[in-house]
């Protein structure tokens, strides 16, 4: 874990903090019940982090996420990711996660498509139940069929989910869709 740094910083939904090594981010931590307890969780992730400034990527991810939060559509799909140490199918699940546009949502079921294991959906919900990067790879736009809504690993569960999905869809262009990644 040398040379990770982190910081905390405010958005609409509360502290969040990120967390990098060199130009690359680690990870996302959405917020606890308060800043404290935010940079702990931080520091569990990744024990020895020191807190930091910043370079350029990491203000961007801080910039992008602020803004995704405050409701403008974001793409964030330029921020640099250590995704070296996980496993081969998470790294296809944030991928294609990544690929779907603020105010839309896909399902577990077409995201385990889209990696080739078309009866994995559980699976994906497990991958994205890990995902080091919330809001980065936004694991919020991943539903279960038939649009329910689906679980979330983050403090708040399933509604800190629908709030997310309520701010994005309030800038959305028209009502939140089902994102179809099979003709995309």
């Amino acid at each position: 874990m040398d040379g990770i740094r982190f910081t905390p910083f405010a958005t609409s939904i509360g502290t969040c903090a990120v967390a990098w090594r060199g130009e690359r981010l680690v990870a996302v931590q959405l917020p606890e019940r308060d800043e404290d307890e935010t940079v702990r969780r931080i520091r569990r992730r990744h024990p020895g982090a020191a807190p930091g400034e910043p370079g350029p990527m990491g203000q961007a991810a801080i910039g992008g996420i602020v803004a995704l939060l405050a409701g403008e559509a974001r793409d964030l799909g330029s921020i640099d990711l250590d995704m070296d140490h996980l496993p081969e199918f998470d790294r296809c699940v944030y991928e294609v996660a990544r690929r779907i546009p603020p105010g839309t949502t896909m399902t577990y079921g077409a995201v385990a498509q889209r990696c080739g294991r078309a009866v994995a959906a559980q699976a994906v919900g497990r991958s994205l139940g890990r995902n080091p990067f919330p809001i980065i790879v936004p694991c919020h736009r991943v539903l279960a069929a038939g649009g329910r809504i689906g679980g979330f690993s983050a403090n708040g569960g399933i509604d800190t989910k629908r709030r997310i999905l309520a701010i994005e869809s309030a800038h959305a262009m028209g009502p939140p869709t089902l994102f179809d990644c099979l003709t995309s």
